[in-house]
């Protein structure tokens, strides 16, 4: 008995091609062999929290009915990587505001009711979606009714609840411009504890939202300006992709923006986005 539980904690290649079909079948994410004790051991995790001792048990629990409607999310939570910060791949920012707004201002005429709408998709912590708000905030202090709002959407609710905490670790926030960390961050009153958060005037732009990019409807409702999608592609395949570009054009404007990761092109794929820029696409009216 003791032999067979030993080996039960380990994850059979049964279970880890189940497991491979669910997530790329749920959340179009690619599950290769070297991931393989990387989910053993965060579905180990789980199943300790769920009292349950081995990696086979779990695995039957989670294919079950039950499972299926109440544990899948939290499954897609523990194996999902959410690596991110504060300003990366800065360069982006620049553009924003240099090249990207003065081009989208020029026909469009801003107020409380008609906001510039900004999309972060796959925002995991929030370090994105707040970066965006410091830098249209600065945008917003030197054009004239000027205003903005910010979606942020994950298909992790776990990432989703700190995100809308807004609460840091003070070393996550060392790419941040010092001006801007005055601005828009508070310390801990205790400052051993070593937390930020971002301020609430700031935290009001951002509306958080859990979104599967795989699902056909994104319930969006509100056609966006701008599209962040970086370094979400690359856990895709190909042609996963163009499902995903196709069915998020539908929520952006016309001559909207879309921006991906520098590891990421759309080269070769059948999409309605003309290359504007290394990195950065424009939809197109006529695909």
């Amino acid at each position: 008995m003791e032999l067979a539980k030993l080996k039960s904690i380990h994850l059979s290649d049964k279970d880890f091609s189940r497991l491979q079909y669910l997530i790329k079948n749920h959340c179009g994410i690619r599950m290769t062999s070297n991931k393989k004790t990387m989910i053993q051991a965060r579905l180990q995790k789980r199943g300790r929290n769920l009292g349950i001792d081995t990696i086979t048990e779990y695995c039957d629990y989670l294919f079950s009915h039950e499972g299926m409607k109440n544990e899948l999310i939290h499954m897609i939570d523990a194996i999902t990587t959410n690596k991110t910060d504060f300003f990366r791949e800065s360069t982006h920012f620049d553009i924003l505001v240099k090249n990207v707004l003065p081009d989208i201002i020029q026909d469009k005429i801003w107020s409380v009711n008609k906001p510039l709408r900004v999309w972060s998709a796959g925002c995991s912590t929030g370090e994105e979606p707040y970066t965006l708000a410091m830098v249209l905030s600065e945008f917003a202090a030197n054009q004239k009714n000027f205003r903005f709002s910010i979606l942020a959407t994950d298909i992790s609710t776990k990432v989703l609840d700190e995100a809308k905490l807004g609460i840091y670790n003070i070393d996550r926030i060392d790419p941040v411009p010092f001006e801007m960390k005055v601005k828009y961050l508070l310390r801990s009153r205790d400052r051993r504890k070593g937390l930020v958060r971002i301020i609430p005037e700031l935290r009001k732009y951002v509306k958080f939202q859990r979104l599967n990019l795989l699902e056909e409807d994104y319930t969006i409702s509100e056609r966006m300006d701008i599209v962040f999608l970086r370094n979400v592609l690359i856990y895709f395949d190909r042609l996963t992709h163009e499902k995903i570009l196709n069915r998020l054009s539908r929520y952006l404007n016309y001559d909207g923006y879309l921006f991906i990761g520098h590891a990421e092109t759309l080269n070769g794929l059948d999409v309605p986005f003309i290359q504007v820029m290394p990195t950065i696409y424009k939809k197109s009216s006529i695909k």
